[in-house]
């Protein structure tokens, strides 16, 4: 069985998706754009920016479901320009301060709405 997760804390997915689905044991994060859901605007231009708005939008979903960072065990990063992924890092650590999840980040040619970075994940929510 699955079920949808849906916060007015992240923003709206922009297509035919949801934010999140809960399936079994795990939630699995649509790609998070570095909108603020407040203002319907990127957080800023900045990489640093970006990342960490798409981060807490991802946090966000999570809580929805009463997890958190801690619970994430893979995420997957693209960068619209890879020579970002120093900057990014710096930021993303802050979010996973113990234990990082597995990961995998890509530069890719585009990135819907023009920006900079989007994150998805997957967290562990148990049985």
């Amino acid at each position: 069985m699955k079920k949808s997760i849906i916060t007015s804390e992240a923003p709206a997915a922009i297509g035919p998706y949801s934010q999140g689905i809960r399936a079994g044991g795990f939630v699995f994060v649509s790609g998070q754009l570095p909108i603020d859901p407040a203002t319907g605007a990127f957080s800023g231009e900045a990489i640093a920016d970006q990342t960490r708005q798409s981060l807490a939008n991802i946090r966000a979903i999570l809580a929805e479901e009463g997890l958190s960072m801690e619970d994430v065990v893979k995420t997957t990063v693209l960068l619209k320009n890879i020579s970002d992924f120093a900057a990014m890092n710096e930021v993303y650590a802050t979010f996973f301060p113990g234990e990082a999840p597995a990961r995998a980040a890509f530069e890719v040619a585009a990135i819907p709405k023009g920006a900079l970075v989007e994150i998805e994940a997957i967290a562990y929510a148990g049985e």
